[in-house]
């Protein structure tokens, strides 16, 4: 046994056998996958429209009607529902090994896992021209909350809320910025009216107001120019692409993605460590936490919702939602999980079931996928439709790709152990090619 201590751990170092696999989490990491292009889609095929209906895509009848849906019950929860159960498979990933092989080479083979996947974020990004793509800040944000992997689940909730605490400190500190630049700009248009001289700092109000309008509300020749530069060749637009991508990895990654991932991890390393990703609680237990989860989360969703109409969309409104965003979004998650648990725990629709499971154990290939299918449907090197439908026509397209995706995805682990980007995130990490046709399966943990 001690003959040859130094190799044993790397022999050890295998994917998951398909009997350890914990088909609930594959679920509704299916089911999240999904539906996260669900929120995706508007960002695939318009210009700033992901918040704000009124910029471009439609903002009456059932474009206003697909905002108000995706917003009460859809928004920020299907990344959450992935963030909880990347932060459960870094528990899985170094627990199911810790009593065979030296845990320093655990942790190298979860980090290579991490770095491999760092890189994946990167090309998805820069050459697959995804900038909201979470495979990047994912890597980075689980490198760190890998420290906390042996918490206890109350001090992981505990921890995850002090996060998200800090995270409406910065929403809040961002509403007051816009109102405070609003009513500098007001006074200064008295000013104006009053026909009384403008300082240097009054015309740098002016200036600034003016600059976080044309952000959140761009006008028609902006939004024209950028929705023409879409139609354009594939360097092209790499190269309008490229600004973008290097913020929302740079300074929208740690103002925003860090705090909110970390916090979502946390919670969902908790959230295995009690059983509730495991469908091992009772249905009464699923079925208190869906009724206190939806009736927060929806409750502060639809009031939400309902102060953006009421004030029209303008710019204040929408920072002031932000402050209860986390208020709405984590509980209607939580909400979420507990009724996707009540359906796995009924057995009804198995066929649905099945189809779920696999899209999320092919969740990495499926994610690319929608990327690289959306891109061929809007760019220009494609069918050049970016900027060209409204807000309900991209659901058609989110629809057929669900479809596609439900039947594809079973009918692909039928003949192989991976979907092909698993297959090449397992072989990096494990330094060792890994078998990929069916016989003598041993279908993989994601």
């Amino acid at each position: 046994m001690n003959a040859q201590p130094e190799m044993l751990p790397e022999l050890m170092l295998k994917p998951t056998e398909k009997t350890d696999r914990i088909s609930a989490m594959d679920t509704i990491r299916g089911i999240s996958l999904l539906g996260i292009l669900l929120m995706n889609i508007t960002g695939l095929g318009l210009y700033h429209a992901y918040d704000d209906p009124t910029v471009t895509g439609g903002a009456t009848g059932w474009d206003l009607k697909v905002w108000w849906i995706n917003s009460m019950f859809f928004e920020g929860t299907m990344r959450g529902m992935f963030s909880m159960l990347f932060g459960a498979g870094i528990v899985l990933f170094n627990s199911r090994l810790a009593g065979n092989i030296n845990g320093v080479s655990v942790t190298d083979a979860f980090f290579r896992r991490l770095l491999w996947m760092f890189l994946f974020g990167i090309i998805h990004t820069y050459i697959l021209l995804w900038n909201g793509e979470v495979l990047y800040p994912y890597a980075i944000v689980g490198m760190f909350v890998f420290s906390f992997r042996h918490w206890k689940p109350s001090r992981l909730i505990v921890a995850s809320a002090v996060l998200l605490v800090f995270m409406s400190l910065i929403y809040n500190y961002d509403y007051y910025d816009t109102k405070t630049a609003f009513d500098k700009y007001t006074s200064v248009e008295l000013k104006k009216k009053e026909f009384k001289k403008l300082t240097k700092e009054d015309s740098t109000a002016i200036e600034t107001w003016k600059g976080k309008v044309s952000d959140a509300k761009p006008p028609k020749e902006k939004i024209d120019k950028f929705v023409k530069s879409m139609h354009k060749d594939y360097w092209s637009i790499i190269k309008v692409k490229a600004p973008i991508a290097q913020f929302m990895q740079s300074t929208y990654m740690y103002r925003y993605f860090f705090m909110e991932m970390a916090a979502m991890m946390l919670l969902g390393m908790a959230f295995l460590k009690t059983g509730i990703f495991r469908a091992a609680k009772s249905n009464k237990f699923y079925l208190i936490m869906a009724i206190i989860g939806y009736g927060t989360g929806l409750t502060v969703n639809y009031f939400e919702t309902s102060y953006v109409m009421d004030h029209h969309f303008d710019i204040l409104s929408m920072a002031a939602v932000f402050r209860t965003y986390d208020v709405g979004r984590v509980p209607t998650t939580i909400g979420h999980i507990a009724v996707i648990m009540l359906f796995i725990k009924s057995g009804i629709l198995p066929f649905l079931q099945k189809s779920l499971s696999a899209v999320g154990q092919m969740a990495l290939t499926n994610y690319v996928s929608h990327s690289i299918i959306c891109n061929f449907i809007f760019m220009g090197y494609g069918l050049s439709l970016y900027g060209m439908l409204h807000r309900h026509q991209l659901y058609y397209i989110v629809f057929s790709i669900w479809i596609f995706q439900l039947i594809f995805s079973p009918i692909w682990l039928r003949y192989f152990r991976f979907g092909p980007l698993e297959w090449t995130w397992r072989s990096l990490t494990y330094w060792e090619k890994q078998p990929m046709k069916r016989e003598n399966i041993r279908i993989s943990e994601e």
